[in-house]
Formats: C-alpha cells, sequence, structure tokens
C-alpha cells in the first residue's frame, strides 16, 4: 500500500468494496435458490465474500456503516458495515418471488397448492442456505443494527420470510386458504385427500408468523396461521356441522346421531394431529361441540328419558361422554336421572304390596335390587360421575324414606323399623342361615340401605332390642357376624351409636363365667340343686328391657333363686338384681301323659302348668292369685297352652273370663318329644313396638335439648333461625328433628333456666351459665 493510504488506514485493513464481490455472490445466491447442487467449497467462497465485505474498512464518506460504536469511538476506525450488502440481498429475493409469482396468480383449487406447497418448500430450504452464507452478517451486523433499535432490519432467513409473506402470501393467501378449505370439507364428505398439499400450507402459515417486535423470542407468533386460515377454517366447519346435524336428525333416531357426533369428534381431533397446527384443537373441539351437541341438547334431554325407560346402558354412556364436553350441560340429566330413580324405587316398593309392609325381607330386597340396578348404571355409563352417583343418593334417600310403605304405617321410621327387622333375620339362627361370606355380603348391602336412612336413631333401638333378644334367647346365627354388623353401624355413626351394644355382648361373657363360679360354688357347698339352672345378669343401663311385673315364683323354683341372690351378693356388695321373669324360660318334663314330652315353655307358662301337679282343674281367678300375672298377659298365656292342646275348657277361647275353667288335657298327643310351646304373645309385640316408639320420641327431646345447650355454651347469643338451622345440622345424621320439637325443647330448657330470652331483641336467647 501506498505511504498515504496508510495514513488514513494505520492498520493497514483490507478496504473491499460491494461491487467487487456482489456480481459472483449474486451469482452464487441464483445458484442456491435455483435448487443445484453446490460443492463445499464454492459454499465457502460464497461465505468468505460475506466476511470479507464485513469485516474490510469502509470510510463513513463512503457508506452508511453503523450509527455509532458501542464505545463510543469516533467514526475513522474499522466498524461493522452490511448495510449495502442487504439492501441488494432484499432486492434479490424481491425479484425472484415477483417472478415466480407470474407463475402461480391465475391457478385455483389443487394445482394452486401444488405449485404454492412445492415452491415454498425449496425457497424455504434455499433461503436456509443463504441464511448460512449469511452467518457473519447475521452475528455482527444485523445482531447490532437491532441491539440499537431497527424495526425493519431481520436475520436473512427472516428477511426470506418477510419477502414471501408481502410478495407471494399476500397475492395469492386468499386462492390457497380456500384450496385448503375445499379440499379438507372433499376428506369430511370421505374422499381421499393429499393431506401433504395441507400441511405444507399450514406449515407455511405458521412459518411466517414472525414476532417482529422481538426477533430473538423462541416460536412464531401464529398471527398469520390464526388470522389467515384457523378464523376462515373454523366458520367453514361451523357451517358444514350445523347442515350435516340438522340434516341427520331430520332422517335418523337420536341413538344414530350420537354415534354420528361420536365419530365426527374423534375425525376433527384426528385431523389436527395430522395436518393441522396443535393450537387449532381445542378451539375446533368447542366448535364441534357447540355444532353438533349444544345446539341439540333439548333432543338429548327428551332422548335421554327413553334411553333410561328402555335400559339402553350403551346409549346412555355414549350420551354422557357427548353431554359431559358442554359447560354445564349435565345438569338436566342428573335432574332426570334422580326423577327416574325415585319413580323406580316408588313403583317398586308399590308393587309389593302389603307384603313389603310385614315381610322385612321383601322390603329390603326390593330396595336393593333399584340401588343396584341404577348404582351399575352410573359406575358404568355415567363414569362414576359425582354428580350422577349424588343424584342416585338423593332419589335412593327420597324413595326410602318415604314410600307406599311409609305411607300405609302412617310413619317415616317404618323404614328403618323393617330393616333392622332384616337384620334380625340374617343373624338370627333358622334353618335357611347363609355361609359366612355370603352373610358378610348381605350385612354389606345392609349398610347400603342403612346409609340412606334419615331416622338412625330408630333403627338403633329396634336393632338393640332385637339384639339383646338375640343374645339372652341364644339365638346369635354367628357371634362373628354380630361382632362385624356392630363394627359396620360404628364406622358409619360413631362409637356413641354402639356403645350398648358392645356393652351387651360384654355382659353376656361377663354372664358364661359368672355361671361357672356359680356351679363351682354349688359344687363346693355339697348341696347341689335339683334343677339345672342358668343365668344372665345384664347391667341395667345397656339392655333395652323393661322391668319386670308383679309374679309369684313356683315353689319348685324358689330355691334357685334364693340360692343365687345370696350367691351374687356375696361377690358383690351393693348391688340389687331386678329379675325380669318376662325373659327368662326352662323347660318342663311331663310324666302325666302316655309318652314323655320336655316342654320348653317360658317362666309364666312353666308357673300355670305347675300348678297342675295338684290338681286336674283350675279356674282362671284361682291361676291369677297363685300366679299374680296381669289378667290380660294370663289370658294370653292360657290361650297359647289351650292352642297347643295342653289345656282344654268347655268356654270359647278366645272369650276367658275370671270363672271360667281349665282341665289339664291327659290325651296330649305330639310327634316331637321335644316341644316348643314359648311363643312370642301378639300384645306383647304390640305394646314392645309402642313403647320402642315411646322411647325413641323421649330420646329425641333429650338429644336436642343436649344439642341445644352445647350451641348455646359455645355461642353465648344466637337467633331463633340460627339456632334451629345449627341444631338440625348437628343431628341430621341421627334423625331429622322437626321444628315444633325443636321450639318445644327450647321452651322447656328455659323454663330449666339454661337459657333466656334477651329483652329487647325478637327471637333471639342468650346461654345462662
Amino acid at each position: 500500500m501506498s505511504g498515504s493510504s496508510r495514513g488514513n488506514n494505520p492498520h493497514g485493513l483490507r478496504q473491499i468494496g460491494l461491487d467487487q464481490i456482489w456480481d459472483d455472490l449474486k451469482s452464487g445466491v441464483e445458484h442456491v435458490y435455483e435448487r443445484q447442487s453446490m460443492a463445499r467449497t464454492r459454499y465457502m467462497e460464497l461465505y468468505t465474500h460475506v466476511y470479507n465485505y464485513c469485516t474490510s474498512v469502509h470510510m463513513t464518506q463512503g457508506s452508511r456503516s453503523s450509527a455509532k460504536s458501542k464505545k463510543g469511538q469516533g467514526a475513522g476506525g474499522a466498524q461493522f458495515v452490511g448495510l449495502e450488502l442487504y439492501k441488494r440481498l432484499r432486492e434479490f429475493l424481491k425479484n425472484y418471488l415477483v417472478d415466480l409469482l407470474q407463475g402461480g396468480q391465475d391457478l385455483m383449487d389443487e394445482t394452486v397448492l401444488t405449485f404454492y406447497t412445492k415452491q415454498w418448500e425449496e425457497y424455504q430450504f434455499s433461503s436456509k442456505v443463504l441464511d448460512g452464507v449469511c452467518a457473519y452478517l447475521n452475528r455482527h451486523w444485523v445482531r447490532r443494527e437491532c441491539d440499537e433499535g431497527r424495526k425493519d432490519i431481520y436475520d436473512i432467513y427472516s428477511l426470506a420470510l418477510v419477502t414471501w409473506r408481502d410478495n407471494l402470501f399476500k397475492a395469492l393467501n386468499k386462492q390457497v386458504t380456500n384450496a385448503v378449505l375445499k379440499l379438507i370439507e372433499r376428506e369430511r364428505h370421505g374422499e381421499t385427500i393429499n393431506t401433504r398439499l395441507v400441511s405444507g400450507v399450514i406449515n407455511c402459515y405458521v412459518a411466517l408468523g414472525l414476532n417482529e417486535d422481538d426477533l430473538t423470542a423462541k416460536g412464531p407468533t401464529l398471527s398469520v396461521y390464526k388470522e389467515n386460515f384457523e378464523s376462515h377454517f373454523l366458520e367453514d366447519t361451523e357451517a358444514f356441522y350445523l347442515r350435516e346435524s340438522t340434516e341427520f336428525l331430520r332422517q335418523n333416531p337420536v341413538t344414530e346421531y350420537m354415534k354420528k357426533a361420536e365419530a365426527r369428534l374423534s375425525e376433527e381431533q384426528r385431523r389436527v394431529q395430522l395436518y393441522l397446527h396443535e393450537s387449532t384443537q381445542d378451539a375446533l373441539a368447542r366448535v364441534c361441540e357447540k355444532v353438533l351437541i349444544e345446539k341439540h341438547l333439548e333432543i338429548f334431554h327428551s332422548e335421554f328419558q327413553n334411553l333410561l325407560d328402555d335400559d339402553k346402558n350403551d346409549d346412555l354412556g355414549r350420551m354422557y361422554q357427548l353431554v359431559s364436553r358442554i359447560a354445564d350441560g349435565l345438569g338436566e340429566l342428573k335432574s332426570l336421572l334422580e326423577a327416574h330413580i325415585h319413580y323406580q324405587g316408588n313403583t317398586a316398593i308399590e308393587k309389593c304390596g302389603d307384603s313389603a309392609l310385614n315381610d322385612p325381607k321383601i322390603y329390603v330386597q326390593t330396595i336393593l335390587d333399584v340401588h343396584k340396578k341404577y348404582n351399575a348404571l352410573v359406575m358404568t355409563a355415567f363414569n362414576n360421575d359425582a354428580g350422577f352417583v349424588a343424584a342416585l343418593d338423593k332419589a335412593c334417600g327420597r324413595f326410602i324414606n318415604n314410600n307406599s310403605v311409609t305411607k300405609m304405617a302412617n310413619s317415616s321410621s317404618k323404614s328403618p323399623e323393617l330393616l333392622a327387622r332384616y337384620c334380625d333375620l340374617l343373624l338370627k339362627k333358622s334353618s335357611k342361615n347363609p355361609e359366612e361370606a355370603e352373610l358378610e355380603d348381605t350385612l354389606n348391602q345392609v349398610m347400603v340401605v342403612f346409609k340412606y336412612i334419615e331416622d338412625k336413631d330408630v333403627f338403633q333401638k329396634f336393632y338393640s332390642k332385637m339384639l339383646a333378644k338375640r343374645l339372652v334367647q341364644h339365638m346369635s346365627a354367628s357371634d362373628d357376624a354380630e361382632a362385624s354388623m356392630i363394627s359396620k353401624l360404628k364406622q358409619a355413626c360413631g362409637f356413641e351409636y354402639t356403645s350398648k351394644l358392645q356393652r351387651m355382648f360384654q355382659d353376656i361373657g361377663v354372664s358364661k363365667d359368672l355361671n361357672e363360679r356359680f356351679r363351682k360354688h354349688l359344687g363346693a357347698s355339697g348341696e347341689p340343686l335339683d334343677i339345672d339352672f342358668s343365668i344372665q345378669v345384664l347391667s341395667s343401663g345397656s339392655w333395652p328391657f323393661q322391668q319386670s311385673c308383679e309374679f309369684t315364683l313356683p315353689i319348685e323354683l324358689e330355691r334357685s333363686f334364693h340360692r343365687f341372690t345370696t350367691f351374687y351378693s356375696s361377690q358383690h356388695s351393693g348391688r340389687k338384681l331386678n329379675w325380669l321373669y318376662n325373659m327368662s324360660k326352662g323347660e318342663v318334663v311331663t310324666n302325666c301323659f302316655k309318652n314323655r314330652y320336655t316342654l320348653q315353655a317360658s317362666t309364666f307358662q312353666m308357673a300355670v302348668l305347675l300348678q297342675y301337679n295338684t290338681a286336674d282343674n283350675y279356674t282362671v281367678q284361682q291361676l291369677q292369685e297363685s300366679t299374680e300375672v296381669k289378667q290380660d298377659t294370663l289370658v294370653q298365656v292360657l290361650q297359647i297352652l289351650l292352642k297347643s292342646k295342653l289345656l282344654v275348657t268347655d268356654a270359647d277361647e278366645n272369650e276367658l273370663l275370671p270363672t271360667t275353667t281349665l282341665n289339664l288335657f291327659h290325651g296330649y298327643k305330639n310327634k316331637k318329644l321335644r316341644v316348643n310351646i314359648n311363643i312370642p304373645m301378639k300384645t306383647e309385640v304390640k305394646q314392645e313396638q309402642e313403647t320402642t316408639h315411646k322411647h325413641i320420641e323421649e330420646d329425641r327431646k333429650l338429644l336436642i335439648q343436649a344439642a341445644i345447650v352445647r350451641i348455646m355454651k359455645m355461642r353465648k347469643i344466637l337467633k331463633h333461625q340460627q339456632l334451629l338451622g345449627e341444631v338440625l345440622n348437628q343431628l341430621s345424621s341421627r334423625f331429622k328433628p322437626r321444628v315444633p320439637v325443636i321450639k318445644k325443647c327450647i321452651d322447656i330448657l328455659i323454663e330449666k333456666e339454661y337459657l333466656e330470652r334477651v329483652d329487647g331483641q325478637k327471637d333471639t336467647y342468650s346461654y345462662l351459665a
């Protein structure tokens, strides 16, 4: 270099003008865009041209260099250059595309798609190659310009995309988009199409969505795809399915339409996966659901009832799957299902008639059949959806607590009573007792019904009475089954609900030990009893038995009575024994008939029969005086003995008067040598039911009062309505308190000075400590 030039260029860097490299560079770029193969050396030559130009010294007079260096140095040093090269490349791409457009302007339908996708793929590939050639320009000059806030400068690949968008896409996008939509419609009509044409266009539209505000941001913005394709595609889809669904429903049943809708929805989902952008999935699904399902919901609702009536479980499942796609779409179906189950339950119980009122097995089995059927439906067809489970529970709760049987009995507490009686049938010894595993399964089913019972306290009362009888009379089929049932009730209602039942079990165990000790005591005393004698001592608070009535023990039993009383007093000082004669029983051996019989009898029956050891006939009055059994109870005892032909009378059996004479029947015969004459008396059963219900009402009042005191102790001051609400809430798991009863309990507590009405404030109570 000459001395003068070294003065202006102190570092001795080369000066390369654009014109020196452009012809060869342009020739290489044309080569790239003609899709001809290129040797690596040629590629490197082109790359070197760009590199040399960008790194050469350009004085500020000649061309625009970067506005200012970052370090604020003057304009005379070596700086990044590239604007002129950038402009020429932009011009080249524009001219190339303007020429290309000539070949596609007049094309339509599939031909325009073939042209567009082919040219796009080739252009995109060539532009990536060009981007590689200009990598140095991108890394330095372009990046510097962008950092300094220039909006119209892009890296070379993005420049190629912008140029395509402005020169080819804008000119052809309408006819290209229409051609794609036509192709998709043909596919919807069942034709096979070239999906590569569609995916090629979609890929182009996606790539063109540059984020021009932030070129460094990852991924396209999808703006071109959304505005120029997706919005039109969704409009077309809505119109297509609106026509098709309306027409199909006019000519076909709803069940067939649901299959069609299901197929169309999965078809559209596959369409997105095959050749549309994944972001379209949700919007397309919403449009399809709106047109195929939401617009026809009323038709679905009316058909739902028919499907329930005809037990079309598969179609019900299909309808659920479709309607569940719509926000809040299932509400009506849940209501319809609840009404249907309620109706079916009521109808099934009504069909049983009076037998359901008197036979707990029929009643409970009918309820279980309905529940089993619809529980299976909810599990399979409705996918165990919480809303449908709730509908099943509400419907079962309604028809179990209020049906034709409860109306006949004029009592809402008939259901828990019948359920308790059904448990008694299952757990009592009989020839029909099922196997352990089957019994356990049946008890689990009982708990299904129990869950829906509102008056759980009624069930508890009847269950405890029946359990007590089973235990006292040694009639339990299985101790394991009894314990299992108590455990299930404890799990459902808590410890307090079953505490008395568990104490009954404990008493029976204690009584076995007590009998053993008494036998040893008798053996040790050397004075054994002349009769077999066993006893059960029950703690008074846990067992639901009434105090025994007046009764004179037969002389034959007095010795056992006194010996045990003395023994027990010596073991437990301060405890008092109350004898429940009405619950006691024994065996009497006969020596007055042709055959020797063993009669299993109640204590009252034994007392009457033992009188006949001294005479063959007695009047009712005489028997009453000697036994001291109440007249109405004695009459029933005598009627059972007359029926079993042990005693006879000339008078009417059903109208026994104090003067009626009863004779021992010496000609008594029976096929069995052990005869059970201990049959429950009708008035005893009826009276027991009445007292049970009476006790339930009394217990409820105490529970309500306890709840009120608990609530008021915590809240101190409370309004009437709030207090009612909290009481109902606290007790709803046991029973549904009636509002008038709650009001009555509040008045009782005010009288007892637990609460008082607040002066000057209407309907407000305060707690008195």
